[in-house]
C-alpha cells in the first residue's frame, strides 16, 4: 500500500484513527459484558455513539479537509495519504455498527426480564395506543415542520446530528418527490405509558408512525430515519482572521458555523432503497461509503435518563452499586487545607477521593486576608461551578484574581465564554492565551503575604477544575507548598501574561519549550543505565501516545534492555513486541465505570524514582501545539502512592486489556490468579481508609492494616463464591 519512502520506519508503528477506532471498540465491548450492570451496558453503547459521532466531525472532518488539497501529505506512523487513511477508516467502521447492533438487541431483550419494554408500534396495547394518538395530536403534530422537496421548496439544511424521517412521496402515477419531518428538540426523547411496568417508545419511532398522516395527501414509501454528521473541525488558531477583533466575539461567529460544514457522514435507521440512497448521496454530495445503516437506534443519550425514572429495586439491580468519593482519610476535615499543606503535600485521587479539598482551599483563600492573589488556568468547567463563585467571591473581597480561560476547549466554547462574562463581571482579570497554542495545563498559583515575607501554594491537576467530572473521571491533583514549584507556577503565569512561551523553570516541565526535550532527556537516562548493566524503567500513563518522536525514543529505549510498561487508554501508535524494535514494551488499555485520565511518567525504580504527574498526553498537539504542564512529585510518601496505583493497574486482569503486535487487543486472564480490577480496588481502598466518623485520620500504617484486612475480606467473599 506504501509507495513512497518518507523517512520513518512503521515496521513498530500504526495508524493513529484506525487505533482509536481500537478504543471505541473496546467501549463497545463494555456494553457487552455480562459483569456490567444492564443499563450501565446501555450507557456505554450510548457513550460509543457519542464518541463515533466527534470521531466523524473532527478527526474524519480534518482527513477530508486535507483530501481536497493537491499536494500529497503521508501520515508519519502508517504512510497513509488522508484519502487511503479515509478508505481504511470507513471500512473499518461497518462491522462495528453491527456489533452495536447486535448488543443493542442483546440488551433490550435481557431489560425485558426487569420489565423494562423499548417497544416498537406493533407491540403496544390497544390502551397505550390510544395514549400515544392522544400525545402526539396535542403535544407534537403542533411541533412538526413538514416539508416537500420540488422546484418551490429547496431540499432544506440537515442540522448536524439531528434526526430526520425521509420517505419517497408519490403525487401521482407519473410525478414523485421526497419528504422530509425533523424530530423537535423540543419534544421527550421517550414517551412513557402509564402502568406498573415500564414501558416506552422512542419519539423517532411514533413521528415515523404518523409519517402517514402528516403528508396525507401523498403516498409514502420507503420511510427511515436518517442523521447527518457535519464536519467541526474548526481550528480557529489556524484560521487568517483580524486579530485586533475581540477574541471572545470570534469565538461566538465560529460556533455559528459550526452546523453547517460538510457532511461527512450518512446514518440511515430501517430499510432505504437505491433510489433514495441516489438522491441524498446527490444532495449531500458524500459518496455511499459514508453511508453507514443501523437496526438499533442512532441515539442513545436518553439511557442517562432512564435510571431516574426507574423504582429503586429496580435501578440497583441494573445499575452500578453505589459509591460515593471519599474525604482523604489522610486529612484532618477540622484543620484548614492551608496550614495542612504547608506541613506536607496532598495529593487527590479522583473520583475516589474529593474534589472538596480543593474547593475548600479556594475558599479559605477567598477569605485569608495574608492572601493577595489567585492565578488559575480554566479549560472545562461544570455548568454549576463552586469553583468559579470562589474566584469571584476573592475579587469581590478585593484580591487580585487572574484567571486564563482557554475558549476554544472544544465543544465546551459556549460554557466557557458565559464563565469569561461571570468573572470579568466580579473584577477578575481574564486572559485568553494565545494565538496558536491551547492553554490546557491545570495549574493554580495561591500567593500569601505575612510579615513582608510571600509564600505559595501550588495545584498542579491532571484533569479540569470541574466538580462534575471530578466524580466520573480519575484523575490526580498535587496541593504544595514548595516554593520552587511556587516561583515557576509565578513565572508560568507572567510569561502567560506577556505571550511568553520560551520560559525556563527550575522544576516544572512546559511545553511547548522544555516538556519534551526533558522527557527525552529522562528516557535517555534510563537507556544510560541499560547499556550499563543496570536496571533502566519507564512507566507512562496516559491517555494516548501519538507523537513520533517520543515512539522512536521508547522503541531505543526498549533496544537497550529498558523496561517499558505504557497505560494508554485511548489511541497508541506504538505497537509493542516487535522484534529488534519494540518487545521490551507492553501496551495496557484499562476501560472501566471510570474514565482513566491520569497522565503519569514516571522513571527509574527504588527510591530515586523520578516522577511527573501532568495535563499532557503524548501527542503532537500536547507537547508542540498547547501550552501544558508537568510537576515532578518530591514528597517520598507520594511516590510510593502513585508507584502503588501503577502497580495496581498493571496487575488488572478484569478490565485491562493489552496490545498485541498486530494491532489487535486481548482480555487479560486470571486463571489460577485472583481477579483484580484496578478501578473496584480503589473503591475498596479508599472505602477501608477512610474512618466515616469524621475524626482525625489514621496514621498510614494503620490504614494499610486495615486496607489489607478489608481486601483480604473481599477476596473471601470472591472464592466462597
Amino acid at each position: 500500500m506504501v509507495k513512497v519512502n518518507f523517512g520513518y520506519d512503521i515496521s513498530y508503528t500504526q495508524n493513529r484513527e484506525l487505533s482509536w477506532l481500537k478504543f471505541n471498540q473496546r467501549v463497545l465491548e463494555e456494553g457487552e459484558d455480562p459483569n456490567v450492570p444492564l443499563l450501565e451496558r446501555l450507557k456505554f453503547l450510548s457513550i460509543f455513539i457519542s464518541n463515533l459521532d466527534e470521531f466523524f466531525m473532527i478527526r474524519v472532518g480534518s482527513l477530508y479537509d486535507l483530501s481536497l488539497i493537491k499536494k500529497e501529505t503521508y501520515e508519519n506512523k502508517s504512510g497513509l495519504s488522508p484519502k487511503e487513511q479515509l478508505d481504511a477508516v470507513y471500512k473499518a467502521v461497518r462491522p462495528l455498527y453491527a456489533q452495536k447492533d447486535k448488543a443493542f438487541f442483546e440488551l433490550e431483550a435481557q431489560l425485558r426480564e426487569y420489565d423494562i419494554y423499548n417497544l416498537n408500534i406493533e407491540e403496544l396495547l390497544p390502551g397505550e395506543r390510544k395514549f400515544m394518538d392522544s400525545y402526539f395530536k396535542k403535544n407534537v403534530m403542533p411541533l412538526l415542520s413538514p416539508q416537500i422537496i420540488d422546484s418551490r421548496h429547496p431540499f432544506p439544511h440537515l442540522w448536524n446530528k439531528s434526526l430526520y424521517i425521509i420517505a419517497n412521496l408519490k403525487v401521482s402515477d407519473k410525478l414523485s418527490t421526497v419528504g422530509i419531518i425533523s424530530v423537535p428538540y423540543s419534544v421527550p426523547k421517550i414517551l412513557t405509558f402509564p402502568g406498573n411496568s415500564f414501558r416506552y417508545i422512542m419519539m423517532e419511532k411514533i413521528i415515523l408512525h404518523y409519517y402517514d398522516s402528516v403528508f396525507d395527501k401523498y403516498a409514502a414509501s420507503n420511510k427511515c430515519i436518517i442523521s447527518v454528521t457535519r464536519n467541526a473541525d474548526i481550528s480557529p488558531e489556524d484560521e487568517a482572521f483580524d486579530f485586533d477583533e475581540d477574541f471572545r466575539a470570534h469565538m461566538k461567529m465560529i460556533l455559528k458555523k459550526r452546523s453547517r460544514l460538510a457532511p461527512v457522514r450518512l446514518e440511515v435507521q430501517g430499510s432505504i432503497d437505491k433510489k433514495l440512497v441516489k438522491y441524498l448521496v446527490t444532495r449531500l454530495e458524500i459518496k455511499e461509503s459514508q453511508i453507514y445503516k443501523s437496526k438499533s437506534p442512532l441515539l442513545l443519550d436518553y439511557s442517562f435518563d432512564l435510571g431516574d425514572e426507574l423504582p429503586l429495586t429496580t435501578r440497583r439491580n441494573i445499575t452500578y452499586k453505589n459509591f460515593e468519593s471519599q474525604y482523604p482519610a489522610s486529612l484532618d476535615p477540622n484543620e484548614r487545607i492551608t496550614i495542612q499543606c504547608r506541613k506536607k503535600d496532598i495529593l487527590l485521587f479522583y473520583p475516589y477521593e474529593q474534589i472538596e479539598p480543593f474547593i475548600q482551599l479556594l475558599k479559605e483563600s477567598a477569605n485569608d486576608h495574608s492572601v493577595k492573589s489567585i492565578k488559575m488556568t480554566l479549560y472545562r468547567l461544570a455548568s454549576k461551578s463552586r469553583i468559579i463563585e470562589h474566584l469571584c467571591d476573592a475579587a469581590e473581597k478585593g484580591k487580585d484574581v487572574t484567571v486564563l480561560i482557554e475558549l476554544r476547549a472544544r465543544f465546551d466554547e459556549k460554557n466557557n465564554i458565559e464563565w469569561a462574562e461571570r468573572l470579568e463581571q466580579s473584577g477578575c482579570k481574564v486572559i485568553y492565551g494565545f494565538e496558536d497554542f491551547k492553554v490546557h495545563s491545570k495549574i493554580c498559583l495561591i500567593t500569601s503575604r505575612e510579615k513582608n515575607k510571600i509564600s505559595y501554594i501550588t495545584q498542579i491537576g491532571t484533569g479540569n477544575y470541574n466538580e462534575k467530572t471530578a466524580k466520573l473521571y480519575t484523575d490526580l491533583s498535587l496541593i504544595t507548598a514548595d516554593q520552587e514549584i511556587g516561583k515557576d507556577a509565578n513565572d508560568f503565569f507572567k510569561n502567560m501574561s506577556i505571550s511568553n512561551l520560551d520560559g525556563t523553570y527550575s522544576r516544572l516541565l512546559v511545553a511547548p519549550s522544555s516538556f519534551q526535550d526533558k522527557i527525552e532527556e529522562l528516557i535517555d537516562e534510563e537507556i544510560f543505565k541499560a547499556e550499563h548493566g543496570y536496571e533502566g524503567r519507564v512507566i507512562f500513563k496516559a491517555n494516548s501516545l501519538t507523537e513520533r518522536v517520543l515512539i522512536d525514543k521508547l522503541s531505543v529505549a526498549s533496544q537497550a534492555g529498558v523496561k517499558v510498561d505504557l497505560i494508554i487508554r485511548g489511541i497508541c501508535c506504538l505497537l509493542p513486541g516487535i522484534e529488534g524494535k519494540t518487545e521490551n514494551i507492553t501496551v495496557t488499555s484499562i476501560v472501566g465505570r471510570y474514565l482513566e485520565h491520569p497522565r503519569v511518567y514516571c522513571f527509574g525504580i527504588g527510591k530515586d524514582t523520578k516522577i511527573y504527574i501532568s495535563s499532557a498526553d503524548l501527542m503532537t498537539r500536547n507537547i508542540v501545539r498547547r501550552v501544558e504542564i508537568a510537576c515532578p512529585i518530591l514528597d517520598p510518601d507520594i511516590k510510593q502512592r502513585i508507584l502503588h496505583m501503577l502497580d495496581v493497574m498493571l496487575k488488572d486482569n478484569v478490565k485491562a486489556k493489552v496490545l498485541q503486535s498486530d494491532g489487535n487487543y486481548v482480555k487479560k486472564t486470571h486463571i489460577n490468579e485472583l481477579p483484580v480490577d484496578s478501578q473496584k480496588y480503589f473503591m475498596d481502598e479508599v472505602m477501608a481508609a477512610n474512618t466515616g466518623d469524621g475524626s482525625r485520620p489514621k496514621k498510614e500504617s494503620t490504614i494499610r492494616n486495615d486496607v489489607l484486612k478489608f481486601i483480604i475480606k473481599k477476596l473471601g467473599k470472591y472464592l466462597k463464591k
